[in-house]
């Protein structure tokens, strides 16, 4: 077969999809304090290297194709993608596993700076297979949140165009659950060092984001007219959700920041993502006003109820999500004249669809995210100590800084070569 525009535009999709995670790992390295962005950069590129072989052996299975009963797909019936060899059907299954990668990768944004990294590499994988590979199938291919499932039977199939329920609830909610588990970071609100430390990195993070998104949504575009609604919105909303966010942190605060930019941003290209394809550009510049201000207003509630999300992962990404995944219920255009959202005369079983779907992802997700994240902090530990953390988990998980700070003794203890008897002494201080 011949290989056609489509086909290398899911391609290119695919890649902007996969660059989003190292973009992530920017965006959250530069959130964190120093002593602790190589540990946050790593949390995110050890994320790509796992799930992408676990969706080629078992998840991109799991999460389509063969049913078992409506809850996953079957992961033998294309173990290895052994019966996708020569057919096109790669191409949507690489594109499926970007999906997935930078799903997990943004749940790390909540534990950052406490979390042991063999822990994390022991979660990511097992969290995957039992969590987003079921979600995605529920959602996607064909099970308990499709048209033809069971509950998608009784309240109407919701629209989740590009991830919604599957990526951002999914994470968000996940990142709440293991935020809990793991309990605060020492000084958690008092300490004033536990603030971004490269704002030029989280900008840039957020631009590599906002470039891969237009892969995340338009990917799966049908038609030229879809692809442009889906540009041209994926272009909009995220640009109104930052103007809102500063908006807000002008009133509250009295002044508009460069975090509060980024952050903006990531919080409209959040919203946007169920409802890129099913909105009208003003739909969206609406959605992103909403999703930017309830999401700048949202990051403070960790304060308030006294959970550490280390850096914003629920109130960007669940908040934003949900925000996303219930407006269509508001915002979504008729379909062939038929159907959509409230605002369009479509009545109230669009917006009923919604709820049921977010819910049911919420309910799932925690359940499920409570059992892996117990699990491991109970047998292997999920948390560095309190002195690991102190020292900073750049130098304890990973023998290395981000910076050398002109011979202040801040530099790591990782030598590429047969160690001499001095790094051997620094190692051991470390570890005491």
């Amino acid at each position: 077969m011949d290989l056609s525009a489509g086909h290398v535009w899911v391609m290119i999709s695919a890649a902007l999809v996969l660059l989003m995670t190292p973009g992530l790992a920017f965006f959250y390295g530069g959130m964190t304090r120093a002593k602790a962005a190589l540990n946050m950069m790593m949390m995110s590129f050890i994320s790509i290297g796992l799930v992408a072989v676990v969706w080629v052996l078992w998840g991109y299975s799991m999460s389509g194709g063969e049913g078992i009963g409506q809850l996953f797909g079957n992961p033998f019936a294309a173990f290895g993608m052994q019966t996708l060899l020569n057919t096109e059907d790669l191409i949507g299954a690489g594109y499926g596993a970007t999906f997935a990668i930078i799903t997990v990768a943004l749940i790390s944004g909540a534990i950052a700076d406490r979390a042991k990294f063999g822990a994390w590499a022991v979660f990511v994988p097992v969290w995957v297979t039992l969590v987003y590979c079921p979600l995605a199938f529920m959602v996607w291919g064909g099970g308990l949140l499709s048209a033809e499932g069971a509950v998608g039977a009784w309240a109407g199939e919701a629209i989740d165009f590009a991830g919604g329920t599957v990526v951002h609830i999914n994470a968000g909610i996940a990142g709440l659950i293991l935020a809990l588990i793991l309990g605060k970071r020492k000084g958690f609100g008092k300490d004033p060092a536990q603030r971004p430390h490269n704002i030029p990195f989280v900008m840039l993070g957020a631009a590599l984001l906002w470039f891969g998104w237009f892969g995340f949504n338009g990917g799966a575009a049908g038609t030229a007219e879809e692809a442009g609604l889906i540009w041209v919105n994926t272009m909009v909303a995220p640009g109104a959700a930052m103007l809102a966010w500063l908006v807000v942190e002008r009133i509250r605060d009295g002044r508009p920041t460069s975090l509060g930019a980024a952050s903006g941003v990531v919080s409209g290209l959040v919203a946007i993502t169920p409802a890129c394809a099913n909105v009208s550009p003003i739909g969206a510049i609406g959605l992103g006003v909403v999703a930017g201000a309830l999401a700048a207003l949202a990051v403070g509630l960790k304060y308030k109820f006294g959970y550490d999300d280390s850096l914003d992962v629920v109130g960007v990404h669940l908040v934003a999500g949900l925000v996303g995944t219930l407006a269509l219920g508001f915002l979504a255009l008729p379909a062939d004249g038929v159907g959509g959202g409230l605002f369009y005369g479509g009545g109230p079983g669009q917006l009923g669809a919604q709820t049921v779907a977010a819910v049911v992802s919420v309910v799932f997700t925690a359940i499920m995210t409570i059992v892996i994240g117990l699990a491991v902090h109970k047998t292997i530990g999920f948390r560095v100590t309190e002195d690991q953390e102190v020292i900073g988990v750049d130098l304890t998980q990973h023998a290395e800084t981000a910076y050398e700070f002109g011979g202040l003794g801040t530099g790591g203890t990782f030598v590429p070569h047969p160690a001499t008897d001095r790094s051997a002494h620094i190692k051991e201080e470390v570890k005491a």
